[in-house]
């Protein structure tokens, strides 16, 4: 975007030696921006699948699924699980949830 606007005050504004400073100057000033933005949109990494689901509670439906955010997984536990229950996700192995009873009452 800079990049355009030196263009267009070099070409109508400015006399011809300063119209080439502002183009070059646009220029390195886009790509400065460019990096910048680059290693800000990098900074940190999304969680995803089962991993962005630890500690957050899951309602089970069956023995072996339980319903995490309107999702369904299946899931694994210590005890059997009963349908109803509330559990917290403990962690994830692949599509699998690792699941437990809540450490501590809701908030």
């Amino acid at each position: 975007m800079l990049l355009l606007g030196a263009i267009l005050l070099a070409v109508f504004v400015l006399p011809s030696p300063w119209g080439i400073l502002a183009v070059v100057a646009g220029g390195l000033l886009d790509i400065v921006e460019s990096i910048v933005l680059l290693k800000w949109s990098r900074r940190r990494k999304a969680p995803v699948g089962g991993a962005a689901l630890v500690g957050r509670r899951a309602r089970v439906v069956s023995p072996t699924q339980v319903r995490v955010a309107g999702e369904l997984w299946e899931a694994r536990a210590a005890e059997p699980l009963r349908p109803g229950d509330e559990v917290e996700v403990a962690g994830a192995e692949g599509l699998t949830l690792e699941v437990s009873r809540p450490s501590r009452e809701p908030r």
